[in-house]
């Protein structure tokens, strides 16, 4: 679990300097576009737009490149398809690619040759289920917040673990909570960096040291892929890990 959430925090401070924004822009706005076709435009009765504002606001996405987005919405995102694909990558790591398409030959093609081509194998949908749960997973700026007196605001709210990665709060929350937590941490007049729902893996495994970074390297492969919008593993990144990668 820390090492999911982990990569998650390597991914957000990478993001925030990387060469690559304009490729992180494009599929925030894909995110955004389709999730005001699918529950409106309303940020506060939409729950996965609001998590869609947030992940583009933690990232410094301008306000009215956010609002044109959500104004695209009925003109853009009826040709949008949601895919996810499923397999195994070398050393016995299971992934999840879940894609935003308007092309769905391009992006079966796509991936598949990243599985041949990385010594990986795409499975059938279903296949990897067992391995990996649907969660929420939020970041909170920490602050002069009191961890103990955040975490009791926030446990009736159905919060399932709370950990400090440096000065972030990382919150994961069971998936039927999600909701119910994010509208605790706007009653509570905080806006998280990022809100999302995540694959978390139930176990992680530890490879060597070459062989983790070899693993991250194909999962930024498919992170590169313009139709992907979330990887998810059952690598356990550590800090060695994490440090090679941002070398």
């Amino acid at each position: 679990m820390s090492g999911h959430s982990k990569w998650s925090t390597i991914k957000r401070k990478k993001g925030a300097i990387d060469a690559k924004r304009g490729k992180l822009f494009t599929k925030l706005i894909k995110e955004i576009t389709v999730a005001a076709s699918e529950g409106g435009s309303e940020v506060e009765t939409n729950p996965r737009l609001r998590a869609a504002v947030q992940n583009a606001k933690g990232m410094n996405m301008p306000k009215d490149t956010i609002q044109r987005a959500i104004s695209k919405a009925n003109k853009d995102s009826s040709s949008f398809l949601e895919l996810s694909f499923e397999g195994m990558l070398p050393y016995g790591i299971g992934v999840f690619v879940d894609c935003l398409t308007d092309n769905r030959n391009r992006t079966v093609g796509n991936i598949r040759a990243i599985f041949n081509k990385r010594g990986g194998n795409l499975g059938t949908n279903g296949s990897l289920s067992f391995m990996f749960e649907r969660k929420g997973v939020i970041s909170i700026p920490k602050g002069d917040m009191d961890p103990e007196e955040f975490e009791l605001e926030l446990i009736d709210a159905g919060v399932e673990e709370i950990e400090m990665e440096e000065d972030i709060f990382m919150i994961t929350t069971p998936m039927e909570d999600f909701h119910n937590v994010q509208k605790k941490l706007q009653e509570m007049g905080l806006e998280p960096d990022s809100a999302e729902l995540q694959r978390i893996p139930n176990d992680s495994i530890d490879l060597s040291l070459e062989q983790a970074v070899q693993i991250m390297k194909i999962v930024e492969e498919f992170e590169d892929d313009d139709d992907v919008q979330a990887v998810s593993h059952n690598l356990n990144v550590t800090d060695e890990v994490s440090d090679a990668l941002n070398e």
